[in-house]
């Protein structure tokens, strides 16, 4: 995989750490933010993995929806959604981002999947340099990274989230997400254990339902303790929703 030109550590990048000290990534609900500790940090490589409509994206979508809301500038690359699909799910959430776009607070990258590994091998490498690209950015999530590295090997999949460490040690703040099923659990410990930031999603039984759950796995440098196991919903018009554990059990 082609290395990312001009990532380096210098004393620029120290200094900016000092300077965004404190500063986090937001979801924009302080219900969400508290149990993530208060918010991601600036500068964090952030992984988030899980079963499939478990909620990975609304997560994500918070995200952006939280930054731009606080002055930062995001770009998504997506495989999930085109331009409009995203706007318009985000504003069924009531998250309106079309603002964002238009004044270039927020930037959407689809990205179109075609061929076998070689072409995956191919794509990983140019996905790393359109990152490069994005350098300027303060938030950059890929939704998801699942096809890239469900078929290119171990080496290539740590040696791309190695690159993504160094990107954010410039200060910059990276979300890497995954569909559990696509890797064997040994790979998903080694990438994670690479991260600053590892939030895990799931559908589990509780009582009689169904529910999604958010686990705060690790957060370095969060202000305050993090959460551990909480039950939420996304609601039309509200998003994620945290439900009580009393309730979530009835």
């Amino acid at each position: 995989m082609g290395e990312f030109d001009g990532f380096d550590l210098d004393d620029k990048s120290e200094k900016l750490k000092v300077q965004q000290e404190g500063k986090v990534i937001s979801t924009g609900s302080g219900e969400i933010d508290k149990k993530m500790g208060g918010g991601i940090p600036l500068g964090s490589l952030t992984l988030i993995d899980g079963h499939s409509d478990a909620g990975k994206s609304v997560l994500a979508q918070q995200m952006i929806w939280g930054s731009i809301n606080n002055g930062f500038t995001v770009s998504i690359f997506t495989t999930e959604n085109t331009v409009k699909s995203l706007v318009r799910q985000m504003n069924s959430l009531s998250l309106d981002i079309l603002d964002a776009l238009l004044l270039d607070v927020l930037r959407i990258y689809p990205v179109r999947l075609k061929g076998g590994k070689d072409s995956m091998e191919q794509m990983l490498s140019v996905l790393g340099q359109a990152i490069q690209k994005e350098s300027t950015r303060d938030l950059i999530i890929i939704d998801s990274i699942t096809p890239f590295v469900a078929h290119v090997s171990s080496e290539e999949a740590m040696s791309f989230f190695e690159d993504c460490k160094t990107f954010c040690n410039r200060g910059k703040t990276l979300v890497n997400i995954i569909h559990t099923y696509a890797l064997d659990d040994g790979m998903v410990i080694r990438l994670a254990s690479m991260c600053d930031a590892h939030i895990r999603l799931r559908i589990e039984e509780m009582g009689a339902q169904l529910l999604k759950s958010m686990e705060v796995c690790k957060i370095r440098g969060a202000g305050k303790t993090t959460g551990n196991i909480v039950a939420f919903d996304v609601e039309p018009g509200i998003g994620m929703k945290i439900i009580p554990v009393s309730k979530a059990k009835a």
